[in-house]
């Protein structure tokens, strides 16, 4: 007996799709399931510095924030020490399974790199950034026994008084702005590095240390008792201290003083693309919130964090500078 193929062909090769697809389909949704959903534990930011300052409390306030968003706990874990270095390590060597980042000072992500020559972790390789929370102007603010009105009546003092600088981190924005002093005044500046803000500003406040530099929030918790501001970093005055000029209008022409750093939220290198742009897209959402409002305004900060997409177009622009600054200063903390 003959078998007509012909008139076989079709059914058959239509069955045989049929199966295939089957089996596609069936592996597809076998593989789709074996991808955990995201987020399915509690996720943890690690504070580079102590509780009390702006990271910490920035770093509190969106993780609240983003636990009743994505349904998890948000674990804020305190970890400063030695510039940052032991809250960025942590992380560094962290899975890169998005439920583990870190926040720190700009200071302590970019210019690291220069001031240390062994780091235990690679900032290009092992790092990735998230989103940055800007830091506003920062306060310069001195004794209030020190009879100096401005920034050039503080130097002119400092040139005849020994005087030191209180600093939230070695290699931070005022241990770079002391060294520039130094540099192009020919003041005797000593930085002394605190594990963070508060008691950095006490110390200026009892008259221990004569000068710091420091976000505004910390400062006006001192101010009261013994702490006067006398100018503030970046390119526009503070919004809680309008009468107080920028360092630039006050005839300081350095680039360091322009600059205005932030509070890097960054993730190990290797963390799934959509859950870095999940992470920066809250925060984008979160600064538009009461709750982000109350803080800017609390710590005078008029600018908010922005998405993962410019904020890495931002990192690219903005690190080069930053690592100019501190090769040309020539700063080495080991």
């Amino acid at each position: 007996m003959s078998i007509d193929l012909k008139k076989h062909r079709r059914p058959f090769l239509t069955a045989s799709l049929a199966v295939v697809a089957s089996i596609a389909s069936l592996t597809l949704t076998s593989a789709w399931a074996q991808v955990p959903a995201w987020p399915a534990k509690p996720i943890k930011i690690v504070v580079a510095f102590p509780p009390g300052g702006l990271t910490d409390a920035y770093a509190r306030n969106y993780g609240e924030y983003l636990s009743t968003k994505l349904g998890v706990p948000v674990v804020i874990e305190n970890k400063p020490g030695a510039g940052a270095i032991i809250g960025i390590d942590a992380v560094a060597k962290s899975p890169a399974d998005g439920y583990t980042f870190v926040m720190s000072t700009s200071g302590t992500f970019w210019q690291n790199r220069i001031l240390y020559s062994k780091l235990p972790y690679n900032l290009d390789k092992d790092l990735t950034p998230v989103t940055v929370f800007p830091s506003g102007p920062l306060v310069v603010g001195i004794h209030d026994k020190i009879p100096a009105k401005n920034m050039t009546e503080f130097v002119a003092w400092a040139k005849k008084n020994p005087t030191s600088m209180g600093t939230y981190a070695p290699g931070s924005y005022p241990h770079m702005l002391a060294d520039q002093t130094n540099r192009q005044h020919a003041t005797s500046i000593q930085s002394v590095h605190y594990k963070g803000e508060a008691a950095m500003w006490l110390d200026v406040a009892s008259g221990q240390s004569q000068v710091a530099v420091g976000s505004f929030q910390a400062f006006n918790a001192m101010a009261a008792r013994g702490v006067r501001a006398i100018g503030v970093t970046g390119s526009y005055r503070s919004p809680k201290l309008p009468d107080v000029p920028t360092l630039t209008e006050q005839g300081n022409t350095e680039k360091l003083v322009t600059l205005e750093g932030g509070l890097p939220l960054v993730a190990p290198a290797g963390t799934p693309e959509a859950v870095l742009k999940r992470m920066a897209d809250e925060a984008v959402a979160w600064a538009n919130t009461e709750r982000a409002a109350k803080l800017r305004e609390t710590f005078a900060i008029p600018n908010k964090p922005k998405n993962l997409a410019d904020t890495r177009k931002d990192w690219e622009g903005e690190v080069p500078v930053w690592i100019k600054l501190a090769v040309d200063l020539g700063l080495k903390l080991d």
